[in-house]
């Protein structure tokens, strides 16, 4: 008998084995039951997390022989050919191989027919956000009149995409990115019914690896079990996966906290030497601030099987919480910018010598001003405000020198004298889109990405050149090239906001007060109406 892999071999059949959306499954099971049936569903999110296999389920629910319910049976006919992909009035359409309208009119056209065998015709349309702006004008006339025995279940990666007039006319759901600890469960579970050993240490690894996305952590477990011969270990795991050895980074917290520089040197050599990525050391290391910082505020929430739970109370209680948050947002600046470092050794090691420098030693008081009765008293200054002082002066860029015309003192910050120091007008589009390649005291070269090399005109040249050399006061060449892509002032404030957005949402979707809105009383967060202030 063939292998069948785990992704498909644990798919989940009912709403009570889907793991990781109980918000989507608790909505539909109360329509189920009440019977309040919407003509069309949407379900978004990412990768691997459920969107299809929903879909199926509530397929069967639909035409389950028993009625409709939001327990089907399983073994009819109905739920059975649904289960194995043979159900005539199931069909699946993947919209990135059908975007043109043709393909969309010829399945809508057999929508007006009754179902063969069951209740309800349904139509799944997977990545929906890949039809053609024709194909969605096809659909909308459908969605807009539906038939009574018509069902359509939509599914997409990129719900920015989709029309807002389809948008409106569907019952939208968000599938959640899922949480390591429920993987890392679920996978336990699949291991013991496999009857294969693992070691947890390895399975937390894996979890983190899949990035929430359970499909993706089946695929990671199934590769690990080839990996390791029928076995998931925690060293075959992290070689597999390329993952950080931890106990590197746990020796260098040690040495920052002992005001180390030669060691923290030296295991950063040890690193290279051992042909680590240090980008991915830096998102390594921003986890395990992350931890530290959770046990350290809530103890209780680390789980008593992590492998590494006593080192992260450990060190929990001898970092301060203001040093933790001072290495957390100079890791984060680290990896920002390493792409701008001479290489990323240079990089990681400044970034370390960076916590080093900046960060209160033990037994260093902070002195604060004291009231005096001929000046007005200045504010006392709370810790988390020095610290976060601190980190202005490590990342905010000095004003540079007076210059004259025979030197420039330019640091190869080409955001910041973008951002901060060029008077650009109308060239402003162009500066935001290059990336510096190289410099010297009389030229710069700029790269632009192939899709936007239209901003790299005489007139938009000539504005950025007398702009710099109004700056440098002197005259400086301008070379630009055309590449394939480049770390523009523009992609770097996208990913910035990326980041913000991510964690407003997050905040959001944590909040007690939310929480109990949407458990208590079904209410919905609307998607992209959370912002960030």
């Amino acid at each position: 008998m063939s292998y069948q892999v785990l992704a498909r071999k644990y798919r989940p059949k009912s709403f009570e084995t889907l793991v990781g959306q109980d918000h989507v499954v608790r909505a539909l099971t109360n329509a189920l039951e009440q019977q309040r049936l919407h003509h069309a569903y949407l379900f978004t999110g990412t990768r691997g997390v459920g969107k299809t296999t929903l879909a199926r389920i509530l397929a069967k629910s639909l035409n389950c022989e028993t009625g409709i319910t939001a327990v089907p049976c399983g073994v009819c006919n109905a739920c059975t050919e649904i289960d194995r992909g043979r159900f005539v009035d199931l069909l699946e359409v993947d919209a990135a191989s059908n975007t043109q309208v043709d393909a969309m009119r010829d399945l809508l056209d057999n929508a007006q027919y009754a179902p063969t065998v069951g209740r309800f015709k349904v139509y799944i349309i997977d990545e929906v956000h890949m039809l053609s702006k024709s194909a969605f004008n096809a659909m909308l006339k459908t969605l807009e009149e539906p038939p009574a025995h018509v069902k359509f279940i939509l599914a997409t990666t990129d719900p920015q995409k989709v029309p807002v007039t389809v948008l409106s006319r569907c019952l939208q759901f968000n599938l959640r990115q899922m949480a390591s600890t429920t993987i890392a469960e679920y996978l336990q579970n699949v291991l013991n019914q496999e009857n294969i050993p693992f070691e947890p240490a390895a399975i937390h690894l894996i979890a983190r690896a899949a990035a929430g996305s359970m499909r993706d952590a089946l695929s990671l477990t199934d590769q690990a079990i080839a990996y390791g011969n029928q076995t998931v270990n925690e060293t075959e795991a992290r070689s597999m996966l390329g993952a950080i050895d931890q106990s590197y980074l746990y020796e260098i917290l040690h040495a920052l906290q002992a005001n180390s520089g030669a060691e923290l040197v030296e295991k950063t050599k040890q690193m290279e030497a051992r042909s680590i990525s240090f980008d991915a050391a830096l998102n390594d290391l921003a986890n395990l601030l992350h931890q530290i910082a959770i046990a350290q505020t809530v103890p209780q929430s680390i789980a008593d099987d992590l492998p590494e739970r006593a080192t992260l109370l450990d060190l929990a209680q001898k970092l301060s919480p203001e040093t933790l948050q001072l290495y957390y947002q100079i890791t984060l600046l680290g990896r920002r910018d390493i792409g701008l470092a001479p290489d990323e050794f240079a990089g990681f090691t400044m970034t370390l010598l960076r916590m080093l420098a900046f960060a209160p030693q033990e037994g260093e008081k902070i002195s604060r001003p004291t009231p005096q009765t001929t000046a007005p008293a200045k504010p006392v200054e709370t810790p988390k405000q020095l610290v976060q002082e601190k980190i202005a002066e490590t990342i905010t860029p000095k004003a540079p020198p007076m210059l004259t015309p025979s030197t420039i003192n330019f640091d190869g910050n080409w955001r910041n004298l973008v951002e901060n120091n060029l008077k650009l007008g109308l060239a402003r589009a162009l500066a935001q889109n290059c990336e510096l390649v190289a410099h010297d005291e009389n030229s710069i070269t700029l790269r632009v990405a192939e899709n936007q090399k239209h901003l790299v005109s005489a007139n938009y040249q000539e504005k950025l050149s007398s702009a710099i050399n109004e700056h440098f006061g002197k005259k400086i060449r301008l070379n630009f090239e055309i590449g394939s892509e480049a770390n523009t002032p523009a992609k770097q404030n996208a990913a910035e906001k990326a980041t913000i957005q991510s964690g407003t949402e997050t905040a959001i979707l944590q909040d007690s007060f939310v929480q109990a809105l949407i458990n208590d009383l079904g209410a919905q967060i609307i998607p992209n109406s959370i912002k960030p202030l």
